[in-house]
């Protein structure tokens, strides 16, 4: 049974939230906009089912194009699709085109900011609703998208299936328990904000979340062990790129952070791939990000494939020479130049040992 939210809980949840988010949040441009509530519409609504990294043009062609929600509701519907085509799930273009013609004839071209208003426009739901009254109005409606869900229960270890009636209802209601008082337009952003960035579903940076003192997942064994999608479920599929970076007869090793996924063992260097990313640029990054190196991105050595709880992961290993820098533990707890034929010694994940043996054997008959 999940409990109402208590003050002392909000407070400890919202203030290194809010805090965090202040200094990480990413400079997207309906974020620029963000008192202007059909800026925010339009943004929410192209947001649905689609990558932020592919959204962005998308919004600032139609933002030039259609700047107002009169000039958007003025707009043949053909000029409306043509604008759209591309991002796909067109509904979602013609009914922000309905609703932009109701806002213009019933509302004088005001998007309103009644709850009931605003959820009788095509194409508004819920969560939708939300994240327009929160964000465009500052008002205190909660917001629950798929960052949140996984956000919330990973924080406290909601059991069972997150989609069920009974976690839904709870769900919701903690979401709007937890907003503090006048920073609703903040606080949904960064519940988003985070579990976009870091509490990611298949390698959550746990050592990097100001919510870790607070959250049982992360001081789990596993804390991708929460949400508990129910079995049956389509596999979440990621991709991840290691980089095997040589120093004469020695390879590099970092040590994971203590917390989050396999947290304390040992890895080459690696990063998720972010949405629509390739490995190869994704094996670069963690160069950079990891051990604070420029490195030139060699061969592939491997691609291994693993499943562990509702998660398949593909690692893709290269070959990596650094061109800038020294290594330092950047984004890790250690490092270690290995010998090839010392790799057995240390304890590494499941993925991460499949690699140790296609590195001993490429790299182990080079030395």
């Amino acid at each position: 049974m999940i409990g109402a939210i208590i003050p002392e809980v909000r407070a400890a949840l919202a203030g290194p939230l809010l805090d965090w988010y202040r200094i990480h949040k990413r400079d997207l441009p309906w974020r620029r906009r963000q008192d202007d509530p059909y800026a925010v519409w339009v943004s929410e609504i192209m947001l649905q089912q689609t990558q932020v990294a592919t959204v962005i043009p998308y919004y600032e062609r139609w933002m030039s194009r259609f700047p107002t929600l009169g000039s958007l509701a003025g707009a043949p519907i053909d000029d409306v699709m043509k604008l759209w085509a591309g991002l796909g799930y067109y509904a979602r273009a013609r009914n922000l085109h309905r609703a932009a013609k109701i806002v213009v004839e019933r509302h004088g071209a005001c998007v309103p900011d009644d709850p009931d208003a605003i959820r009788r426009l095509p194409g508004i739901g819920r969560y939708t609703a939300g994240a327009i009254l929160s964000i465009a109005f500052n008002r205190m409606a909660p917001i629950l998208d798929g960052n949140v869900i996984r956000l919330l229960s990973r924080v406290f270890a909601i059991d069972g299936d997150p989609k069920s009636s009974h976690n839904q209802t709870a769900l919701w209601r903690m979401a709007e328990d937890l907003i503090p008082d006048g920073e609703a337009r903040e606080f949904n952003q960064a519940l988003m904000e985070l579990g976009a960035l870091v509490c990611k579903p298949s390698d959550p940076a746990c050592e990097r979340c100001p919510l870790l003192a607070i959250c049982r997942a992360g001081n789990s064994p596993d804390p991708t062990a929460w949400p508990q999608l129910p079995k049956g479920r389509s596999t979440v599929r990621a991709a991840h790129a290691a980089l095997i970076l040589r120093r004469e007869d020695r390879v590099l090793l970092v040590k994971r952070p203590e917390h989050g996924l396999w947290g304390g063992l040992w890895e080459f260097p690696r990063l998720e791939c972010e949405p629509q990313e390739s490995p190869e640029n994704c094996a670069a990054r963690a160069a950079q990000e990891v051990v604070g190196v420029t490195a030139e991105v060699g061969e592939r050595l491997a691609k291994i494939k693993h499943t562990v709880m509702h998660y398949g992961i593909t690692l893709h290993g290269f070959e990596g020479t650094i061109v800038c820098g020294d290594p330092v533990a950047g984004n890790c707890a250690e490092l270690r130049w290995v010998t090839p034929s010392n790799l057995h010694d240390f304890p590494v994940s499941s993925p991460q040992k499949a690699m140790v043996e296609a590195v001993i054997a490429r790299l182990g008959s080079r030395s």
